[in-house]
């Protein structure tokens, strides 16, 4: 049974440029990442049952999002795969976004895939200056005076969606550049990584700086969870780093069924607002699922409701 979605989440959140994907509730101390430690292998899921969508499923799909494109003035693209069957659900999927601080998942699992042993502990100090230009930096901002290692770095960019730790992140694995090679390594040869915080948030008109594809952050997102490109040990761990997501609970999370498992990582600034997840039913069958957002208006601020109601429309064609 699906939970209620409110037509309107309380308090429409509002992200300037320079703020990253913050998501915290104001005034909250944010804590620091915990000592970075390797969770269980996640089990093998179980096959899900075999899953038709129709063509009058899709339709309806598409009438139900350009619906919500009217009613809030945005540009809606999703993408929704169930990686066990191939069955996909796409709307948009090959329109660009600014993809935002969904980045940071993708820059999370290529640290793991590239950094290993010690040098995952080597410890990184900052200047307070650093961490105010960034942006929102609620972690690095608590510890300029003792720093964190890089693997704390990474478990903040993902957690609590510090642009600081991101940028710091990026330093170790070739800055923007080295990501977008990483990226069409993974076959993503789509998504224009070239910015770092807080500038990636910035989508110059006609520009491809800084965008990606539904249909590009669905496939890559199912890449980097496939237990192989990452090994098993390192995606359980950003798994691990998904699943403690703050800044996600109205967004995918809140538009999937009950009983439902989601891992994600959320992104938005000023009316771009997107989340990217893994989404798995009770009965083990996983679904990736990409839903980027941007609202039409100049200096029109986002909503999560368009977000969670996109994803439930969507998710629901595979409530079967």
């Amino acid at each position: 049974m699906r939970r209620a979605l409110p037509l309107v989440i309380a308090g429409i959140v509002a992200a300037l440029a320079l703020t990253g994907c913050s998501g915290g509730s104001p005034g909250t101390t944010p804590t620091a990442p915990s000592p970075t430690r390797t969770p269980p292998s996640s089990p093998t899921p179980t096959p899900s049952p075999t899953l038709t969508i129709t063509a009058a499923d899709r339709a309806a799909v598409a009438r139900t999002l350009a619906d919500l494109e009217r009613e809030y003035d945005a540009t809606v693209g999703v993408v929704a795969t169930d990686t066990t069957t191939g069955e996909t659900v796409a709307y948009n999927g090959d329109r660009r976004f600014g993809y935002a601080s969904t980045l940071k998942a993708f820059a999370a699992a290529q640290f793991l895939r590239a950094v290993h042993g010690a040098d995952r502990d080597e410890r990184v100090r900052w200047s307070a200056a650093d961490a105010t230009a960034a942006g929102h930096s609620p972690v690095t901002s608590e510890h300029v005076a003792d720093g964190l290692t890089v693997a704390q770095l990474a478990e903040a960019a993902v957690r609590q969606s510090d642009n600081l730790a991101l940028n710091l992140v990026l330093d170790r694995i070739g800055g923007p550049a080295g990501l977008d090679r990483a990226l069409a390594e993974l076959g993503d040869r789509t998504t224009e990584v070239v910015h770092d915080e807080p500038a990636l948030n910035t989508i110059e008109p006609g520009s491809t700086e800084d965008t990606t594809t539904p249909a590009a952050f669905a496939a890559t997102l199912a890449t980097v969870l496939d237990g192989q490109t990452l090994g098993r040990s390192d995606t359980a761990l950003l798994e691990h780093w998904m699943s403690g997501n703050t800044t996600g609970d109205t967004l995918v999370r809140a538009g999937a069924p009950d009983g439902w498992t989601v891992v994600d990582k959320s992104g938005g600034a000023g009316g771009i607002r997107n989340d990217v997840a893994r989404v798995t039913r009770p009965d083990g069958g996983p679904i990736v699922i990409a839903v980027l957002t941007t609202r039409n208006a100049p200096d029109t601020a986002y909503d999560d409701a368009l977000v969670a109601r996109s994803a439930a429309a969507v998710l629901d064609a595979f409530d079967g």
